[in-house]
């Protein structure tokens, strides 16, 4: 079952496969650096929720930040990406298809502790044009993708690898199929539904 508390996170996992609270879920060997980082993005004023299953940081009502934790490395991943400057060039894109550079990526538990001022500064940036309301442009070269999937593939780079794998007729089919849904929960629910289709290769109206 997937986690609903944040805390549960740093201690057993996200409860999305059958690793969860055990030595091999991916979260073990990063807990010292996700717990550093899950600091920061509290000191610097964010509200931390549980969202596909993975502690999010919100500001102004806008998710800011997710944290996550992998085999090899742990993340913190940004929403709306594109807005920020990067002075610092940490930002690395979450997949090769990802048009915008958007987590910073550790592969040690002591590089939080180093990056802490830049992370703090990055977050912050988010912060303000959370609250100013200020969107990153839309690409009208592309079918408009609902920000519902868009967050989830940036969370999921399993689910990101494989929908940027589909044919361009499939992924339209998705993105048709989750437009038409009125509301954002709705577009959540289905994206989970959808979860084991796209990874499997397959269409939203394929069997």
């Amino acid at each position: 079952m997937m986690i609903t508390e944040v805390d549960d996170f740093f201690t057993k996992g996200c409860g999305r496969c059958a690793r969860f609270d055990t030595p091999d879920c991916s979260v073990m060997p990063w807990r010292q650096g996700l717990a550093a980082l899950h600091r920061l993005c509290c000191d610097a004023g964010l509200e931390p929720a549980v969202k596909w299953a993975h502690p999010c940081y919100l500001h102004a009502g806008q998710n800011i930040a997710l944290i996550g934790a992998f085999r090899g490395d742990f993340r913190l991943s940004f929403f709306n990406a594109a807005l920020l400057k990067d002075p610092d060039n940490v930002l690395e894109p979450a997949g090769p298809n990802t048009k915008h550079p958007n987590i910073i990526r550790f592969t040690t538990n002591e590089q939080v502790a180093a990056m802490a001022p830049i992370i703090t500064a990055y977050l912050g940036e988010a912060m303000g044009y959370a609250a100013a309301g200020i969107t990153p442009p839309q690409d009208h070269s592309e079918p408009d993708m609902p920000d519902e999937l868009a967050e989830a593939l940036d969370a999921d780079p399993e689910l990101a690898e494989a929908f940027h794998a589909l044919t361009p007729g499939r992924r339209k089919s998705y993105v048709i199929n989750l437009n038409g849904a009125k509301q954002p929960e709705t577009r959540i629910k289905r994206i989970a539904r959808f979860r084991d289709k796209i990874i499997a290769g397959k269409g939203a109206t394929d069997r």
